[in-house]
């Protein structure tokens, strides 16, 4: 069995179909691309299996349970996380307690034990710590975990967010444009941490990116949307070649 089996996937905006008649088919451990122009749908698609989106039509399955409809809350502890094309870290707060956020559906004491500070609320307290140290370490971040998070360069933030997306423990991990702003040397170091990632944390990557030689380089089958629908799918040598894929980019027949 797939660890996410999307068949038939749509949306409709009034009379405005965004996305229409989607099939995927992700593997445990995969690293997969969703490419295509701007306005494709790859996003949409994102917020769909997140339940941002309550798709119209269509069914997600994820590891054997269909979760289509369901609120974001209920998909996250399912096993989903995602990043964002814009940058979505809890700025005012530390590097570590972002963190620590994405730990809320593991470590849980009783609102007794948090309200009167009795000693479980102690113990779940440092295990929290100690687990969310042990990610920013991975991101080398453990020597900023006491500074805001608004005070680390832009590519620094990037890792925060995904090391905030693996503390709720995910099957799947959507990385909604990763490169996005960042330089030639950020970006490089980008693809060997998603690397790093899916080996380390045995878990399955779908990433959507307009960095062409990022995905190319990175991704082992990659989903092509123009138009809300699927027109391409494949390795990286046959969608580079593929007709369709060329005129959805450069236009022509």
């Amino acid at each position: 069995m797939a660890l996410l089996e999307v068949s038939n996937l749509g949306i409709a905006f009034g009379g405005l179909q965004a996305v229409d008649k989607v099939d995927l088919r992700l593997e445990k451990g995969g690293l997969y691309g969703l490419i295509g122009p701007n306005g494709a749908g790859k996003t949409t698609v994102f917020n769909m299996l997140t339940g941002v989106y309550k798709p119209t039509e269509g069914d997600i399955i994820l590891d054997g349970v269909n979760i289509t409809g369901q609120p974001p809350a209920a998909i996250s502890k399912a096993g989903i996380a995602r990043t964002f094309q814009n940058i979505r870290l809890f700025k005012d707060m530390t590097v570590l307690d972002n963190v620590k956020v994405g730990l809320h559906n593991q470590i849980k004491y009783s609102s007794l034990a948090g309200v009167f500070r009795l000693p479980a609320y102690y113990e779940k307290e440092r295990e929290m710590r100690g687990k969310a140290m042990s990610l920013l370490k991975i991101f080398n971040l453990e020597d900023e975990a006491n500074q805001l998070a608004s005070s680390l360069p832009y590519g620094k933030q990037r890792k925060l967010e995904i090391a905030r997306a693996l503390a709720t423990n995910p099957k799947l991990l959507l990385l909604d444009e990763p490169a996005a702003g960042m330089n030639p040397n950020e970006t490089a170091e980008l693809m060997e941490t998603i690397k790093f990632v899916r080996e380390h944390f045995n878990v399955a990557i779908l990433l959507i990116e307009h960095d062409m030689s990022f995905v190319m380089g990175l991704c082992e089958e990659i989903v092509v949307l123009d138009y809300g629908r699927i027109i391409a799918q494949g390795n990286p040598q046959q969608v580079r070649n593929n007709p369709k894929v060329i005129a959805a980019y450069l236009g022509g027949e």
